[in-house]
């Protein structure tokens, strides 16, 4: 995914820039251009591929994807919590990345309304998606602003009448993502979360990357259903 144009590079196993010091990473790059990504077309086909009349199979791991899943899952079992310093911190951050150009009031004010949060104190919309929610919109900020900036400020498409909150729905995808993939699971129970966990074990940013990409399909979706506010949920 890049920002050249407003559209999406796909880079499999792209961590060269991302997390050099991180056992779970390939340093080559395969550089594919679409709307889409290698991520995310791989998942799409193993979900194609999936029957319900199926029966369920059992994935063992090996002990770099065990390794990373349970370091994804660390991350994942983190609440939001707005009496650690790191969370303030990181909020504030994102207001920076967002909007550069305003200084912030306070980590409780209505200017957090202007990014898509549902009242003046974000940290109640963390529930569903806990701190790492957090660290994925700030992910997207800081490696692809102008798809973070296009997405925030709504400058692609219709946006007068086909409006949601941005940052609401960005805690939503991050929750949806790991019930999507079972990343609770001590071990994948479906064949698309063990093809993701292939994916950790090549990139340790996998799931911030395919989050980023997610954001993106779902703003792309939302335009071609014409979709309302009233059908966010």
């Amino acid at each position: 995914m890049d920002d050249r144009g407003g559209s999406f590079v796909a880079v499999r196993r792209i961590s060269q820039g991302l997390d050099r010091g991180n056992t779970c990473h390939s340093t080559s790059a395969e550089f594919v251009t679409g709307s889409t990504a290698w991520l995310g077309r791989g998942l799409s086909c193993v979900c194609a591929q999936r029957r319900e009349s199926d029966a369920r199979p059992s994935f063992d791991l090996t002990p770099t994807q065990e390794e990373c899943l349970q370091r994804l899952q660390s991350r994942i079992d983190v609440p939001y919590d707005s009496s650690i310093v790191e969370h303030q911190e990181s909020l504030r951050a994102l207001w920076n990345a967002a909007f550069p150009e305003e200084e912030l009031r306070g980590l409780i004010s209505e200017q957090w309304k202007d990014m898509g949060w549902q009242g003046k104190d974000p940290s109640t919309d963390f529930r569903g998606g806990g701190y790492i929610s957090l660290e994925n919109l700030l992910f997207f900020a800081k490696n692809f602003p102008k798809s973070f900036q296009d997405l925030l400020r709504k400058q692609e498409g219709d946006r007068s009448v086909w409006e949601y909150p941005f940052a609401v729905a960005g805690v939503n995808i991050t929750f949806m993502l790991i019930q999507m993939l079972d990343l609770e699971a001590v071990k994948p129970r479906t064949l698309v979360g063990a093809t993701f966990l292939k994916f950790l074990a090549e990139n340790d940013s996998a799931f911030d990357l395919l989050y980023c990409i997610t954001f993106k399909l779902m703003d792309n979706q939302w335009l071609s259903m014409r979709a309302s506010y009233m059908d966010f949920n």
